[in-house]
């Protein structure tokens, strides 16, 4: 006799996305679905004893950047080690769709520049068997991964695509061009794009250090580009904001502005600055007044600081500026230790200024926000642990308390700096935002920002730090904040819970096993090209689609990922 199911877990606790109590039941699975929920349900081709761990949907991360990644690469990590079943790519503005041959070097520069993903990665990885939006999605279809994707359509390659050169040098675009970019804009979310991202963010540089396409572009060109979403009747505004450099209430209220003029809805990046005190509740004030007139306007959080890692082997340290650390910048880090071992290579380095360079690099010795990271890391450092106060203690410069860090052992030390989300050097505020019923979990970054951020693993942080360390979450809070809420936010109704009929995207979690150690270098890239990755432990099962895609923290092989379409292609469906 055939078995009636796919796959059964059986007998865990399940946490269903609702933010409701836990309860303890049998899930079966057929053709991708759950098919039932309760006891006794059946026999399948497949069992998995859950009894005694958490059962939760997948999650779903809604920024991400593995638009190259997810063409090159069928394992979406960090993200996917994570618990994440569902990714979002395009956000910012940047991609590499829609794109003419002749603006491929330009948008490689913008996302090198933009993200941190080196321009030789992307030439050797990337087939560009694609022009429209359209066909970058066909070729996202295409493609066998773990973990499903959603695309944005990117403002940048938008306004290059319809504008060309004069795109790119941040023209103001004539009444054609907004009626093109609204025509490609529709054409897009047609095609299954799940909305419209933009960014105006400054230090969002190309890798020449020049503003990208999108930066300053007119509300009435965003207002344009946005009908193109509700002439097609669907689709979300992602947009990174200029706050904390622009004041809060003048950036948002651009934000709302659009969404309001074309019955959208939209999402930014919330930033608390360290030093603004509580600003943010500004932003959030405006959200609120939004939403009350009928908006849908939702702000993204990190639960933890966003954090730009410094080290030997990665893109940005102390030191990177300085003119004696170009000679060996691309020595092997063996050579490079030898080197910088030397006593009067760390005198001239210790006495050196640093150059002009990329702005994130010049953010390399913001001492009373730097701490060294450690394994396990520490994502949530007291003020006396910053580097500024250690060398305090030591009684030796910041400079020489890093270098010393740095080059003491294998040379894969880590630097944290807290960039932001971290008023008066504490995460307390993120725990008001994480709750706030306007905001959903997101700033992940995964795919991009090879070698300087990798916050991608903030599932992992969540659930170790806010749930099992300071208990300041509880378990269905958290699964809705890491599943439904953004499930929700962005119209992907058929997953993020635990329910008859939803897509059976699930882990099956062991929280008193579940660890999160330190980023480590995966060299993977097209090229031989270098990444941060981080692992975890604790995940017994991530399944998608029906599929167990890891067990036990280690990949299975299995690739059911797909591309999500949103727009008409999700109504046809």
């Amino acid at each position: 006799m055939a078995e009636e199911f796919d796959l059964i877990v059986s007998g865990g606790e399940i946490a269903d996305g609702s933010g409701g109590a836990l309860y303890i039941a049998d899930i079966a699975i057929r053709d991708g679905r759950i098919a039932a929920i309760g006891s006794d349900l059946g026999s399948a081709r497949e069992t998995i004893d859950a009894n005694g761990r958490l059962v939760t949907p997948g999650f779903v991360d809604v920024h991400t950047h593995y638009d190259g990644q997810a063409i090159w690469s069928q394992h979406l990590s960090p993200s996917s080690s994570h618990g994440v079943t569902t990714v979002v790519v395009g956000n910012c503005g940047v991609g590499f769709a829609p794109c003419r041959k002749e603006d491929q070097e330009l948008l490689i520069k913008v996302m090198e520049g933009v993200e941190d993903i080196p321009g030789v990665v992307m030439a050797k990885g990337l087939d560009w068997n694609w022009e429209s939006f359209p066909d970058y999605l066909d070729a996202l279809d295409a493609g066998e991964r773990d973990i499903d994707v959603a695309a944005y359509l990117p403002h940048s390659p938008l306004r290059v695509f319809a504008m060309g050169a004069r795109g790119a040098a941040r023209e103001d675009a004539t009444d054609t061009d907004l009626a093109a970019m609204r025509a490609l804009a529709r054409e897009a979310i047609d095609a299954g794009a799940i909305g419209f991202s933009t960014s105006r963010l400054n230090i969002h540089r190309t890798a020449d250090g020049g503003k990208i396409p999108s930066f300053e572009a007119p509300v009435d060109e965003l207002k344009a580009i946005a009908m193109g979403m509700a002439d097609a009747g669907s689709g979300t505004l992602q947009m990174v904001l200029d706050a904390p450099y622009r004041e809060w209430v003048d950036e948002v209220s651009k934000l709302v502005d659009v969404a309001e003029a074309t019955g959208r809805p939209a999402t930014f990046s919330m930033i608390a600055a360290n030093n603004d005190g509580a600003k943010w509740r500004d932003a959030f004030g405006l959200v609120e007044a939004a939403n009350a007139r009928g908006g849908r306007v939702t702000a993204q959080v990190l639960p933890r600081p966003i954090g730009l890692l410094s080290g030997l082997e990665l893109s940005i340290n102390p030191f990177v500026l300085c003119p004696s650390y170009a000679a060996i910048a691309d020595l092997p880090l063996t050579e490079k230790l030898a080197a910088m071992r030397d006593p009067a290579m760390r005198e001239r380095l210790l006495a050196e200024e640093m150059d002009e360079g990329h702005p994130l690099a010049q953010l390399g010795r913001m001492w009373r926000w730097m701490y060294p990271l450690g394994d396990p890391p520490n994502y949530a450092p007291t003020p006396d642990e910053s580097i500024y106060n250690r060398a305090q203690a030591a009684g030796v410069t910041p400079e020489a308390w890093a270098y010393d860090y740095l080059i003491a052992g294998d040379g894969r030390n880590l630097i944290l700096g807290a960039l932001a989300n971290f008023p008066d050097g504490r995460i307390d505020d993120l725990e008001e935002m994480l709750r706030h019923p306007d905001a959903i979990i997101g700033l992940g970054d995964g795919g991009a920002h090879y070698g300087a951020i990798c916050d991608a693993s903030y599932p992992t942080f969540l659930l170790t730090h806010w749930v099992r360390k300071l208990g300041k979450l509880s378990v269905p809070e958290a699964i809705e904040i890491l599943a439904a809420k953004p499930a929700r936010a962005l119209g992907l109704h058929d997953r993020g819970t635990i329910a008859v009929g939803a897509k059976a995207d699930l882990n099956i979690l062991d929280l008193d096993r579940m660890h999160l150690p330190a980023p480590h270098i995966a060299r993977d890239l097209p090229g031989g090209g270098r990444r941060l990755d981080q692992a975890a432990a604790g995940y017994d099962a991530t399944i998608v689609s029906g599929q167990v895609i890891r067990r036990f923290d280690e990949a299975t092989g299995a690739l059911p990922g797909k591309l999500i379409r949103g727009g008409r292609q999700a109504l046809a469906a």
